[in-house]
């Protein structure tokens, strides 16, 4: 059994490097439509979703530096333990930005303008981000991977930002109901927050993965 999980490594290796590649286009296509977007309707949401998708690409790009060293033990602990710290840094800095834009917008009154490529790129990737989920949980079990299986989560909670983002924008389009959209950035706070504080606490990096 040992020797097949040896010999099938290098092949989850390289189905992750595909993954982190795709997930380095897609969210970079999924953040400059969010910025601006998001910029020029005014939205809270879309811009703390647009910054989301970058952070998800410096941590594709961590994921990356992680799966080169995955062959040396010693080097693939320290990428682990690197890229958890880079993601989670990234996550709790935007909750806290998120935090109070969305608060003072909803403050000040702030109603932002309708947002027809932020309603289609948020309806994307409810549909794209659970399959990229699902995809790099497969890989991350196959490895032991706990910056890899933090990394699936991102997706995950990606999904649920997404739906709520998509939420807020429809009320707002539809409905008219402008606090819809900086209710809804406030939403993505503790989703945002507990993914940032779990990464930097190393959280899952026992099960499985032979870090200390």
């Amino acid at each position: 059994m040992a020797h097949t999980l040896a010999a099938e490594r290098p092949e989850l290796v390289s189905r992750g490097r595909r993954l982190e590649y795709f997930t380095i286009a897609y969210n970079s296509l999924e953040g400059l439509v969010s910025l601006i977007a998001g910029w020029l309707a005014g939205s809270v949401s879309l811009l703390a979703f647009g910054l989301d998708s970058l952070i998800e690409v410096t941590s594709g790009a961590s994921l990356l530096w992680r799966l080169r060293h995955d062959a040396d033990p010693v080097r693939r602990e320290n990428s682990e333990r690197a890229t958890l710290r880079v993601v989670g840094g990234c996550f709790v800095a935007l909750a806290a930005y998120l935090a109070v834009e969305a608060g003072s917008s909803l403050i000040e009154h702030r109603a932002p303008e309708r947002s027809i490529p932020g309603i289609m790129m948020a309806a994307v990737s409810v549909v794209v981000m659970p399959l990229l989920a699902r995809a790099k949980r497969r890989v991350a079990a196959g490895l032991g991977s706990a910056a890899m299986r933090a990394d699936s989560r991102q997706a995950d909670f990606c999904t649920y930002l997404s739906a709520i983002l998509l939420s807020g924008l429809l009320l707002n389009a539809l409905l008219g109901w402008w606090w819809a959209d900086p209710a809804a950035g406030l939403g993505m706070v503790p989703i945002i927050a507990k993914e940032g504080v779990d990464a930097l606490r190393g959280k899952g990096c026992c099960d499985g993965c032979g870090l200390p």
